[in-house]
């Protein structure tokens, strides 16, 4: 396959952050308000679009479980379609539930919605206590110790592949993690001292979020590369990469989805490739022979 660059995203890629992202989104939720989505759900509003930042992505989920409690009857599943439909993001949710319930009935729900404290709560949980101090320069303050989910982020990038990635292309990375975030799972999997800052693009770093493709030309215009390949674990990547050849069609684009963070087995190729996948791989693992065939 002809590529001169290798853009990878993180979460679901290089690690699993199964118990560590996605925990912290469910556990955050019921913290503050007693109730919560399952871990599964968090799927529905991935494929939705436009919750790259799981920080949003936990308000909107705390923002469906107070609807419910004000009269909205729909299922998650609607709930999540109707985000969808409305251009995803927790605009289009706030604009879901505003539309079904009423201004009254929003107001009381916007009155408890404490964005704030959910993401605090999400970030004393997924960094613990000692990396929230030295990250978020505060004292926690939840009843129980922390020792932080993002010690419980399986590699998934093995050595091989790595050593592989880099010797045959310029890698780069684009994310939606705070950059110290990021700096740590890069540094777990070997690629923090191989990826200079240039080359990465973090949340910190632009304020669209996927699928916008400005990090992704940007990256393109840095490495200067006539084709590009971009790995993610969601269908907001994919977009990104489509996105991307729109915006730029002097050079080529290709998404590749990875089955290895929430979209897995037939289902999760199908919703790739109805995206726009070039291809859709196992694991990050396989990209270099695939790259190579």
């Amino acid at each position: 396959m002809n590529a001169d660059a290798v853009i990878l995203d993180i979460d679901g890629v290089l690690v699993d952050v199964a118990d560590s992202y996605r925990r912290a989104i469910v556990e955050s939720v019921e913290t503050v308000y007693d109730r919560t989505i399952r871990k599964d759900d968090i799927q529905e509003f991935k494929d939705a679009g436009g919750f790259n930042n799981d920080w949003e992505l936990t308000h909107a989920a705390a923002l469906y479980i107070l609807a419910t409690e004000e009269g909205y009857g729909e299922s998650l599943s609607a709930f999540t379609d109707a985000i969808a439909a409305n251009g995803g993001g927790l605009e289009a949710a706030e604009t879901v539930v505003r539309e079904a319930i009423g201004a009254r009935a929003t107001q009381r729900v916007t009155g408890r919605w404490d964005r704030e404290r959910l993401r605090d709560v999400f970030q004393q949980l997924y960094l613990g206590d000692e990396l929230y101090r030295g990250l978020e320069g505060g004292e926690p303050d939840l009843e129980r110790e922390t020792i932080g989910f993002i010690h419980d982020e399986p590699v998934l990038l093995e050595p091989e592949a790595r050593d592989r990635l880099l010797e045959g292309y310029d890698v780069g990375v684009l994310t939606g993690r705070p950059a110290a975030e990021a700096e740590i799972a890069l540094d777990r999997v070997g690629l923090d001292d191989a990826i200079p800052l240039e080359h990465r693009f973090t949340m910190d770093d632009w304020e669209e979020g996927k699928p916008h493709p400005r990090a992704l030309t940007t990256l393109a215009e840095r490495f200067d590369a006539e084709s590009v390949i971009f790995v993610g674990d969601t269908l907001d990547d994919i977009r990104t990469a489509v996105n991307a050849s729109d915006a730029d069609p002097d050079r080529e684009y290709r998404g590749i989805g990875v089955l290895t963070g929430g979209l897995t087995g037939d289902e999760g190729r199908q919703k790739y490739e109805r995206e726009g996948a070039t291809a859709v791989l196992e694991s990050i693992n396989a990209l270099p022979d695939w790259l190579d065939s």
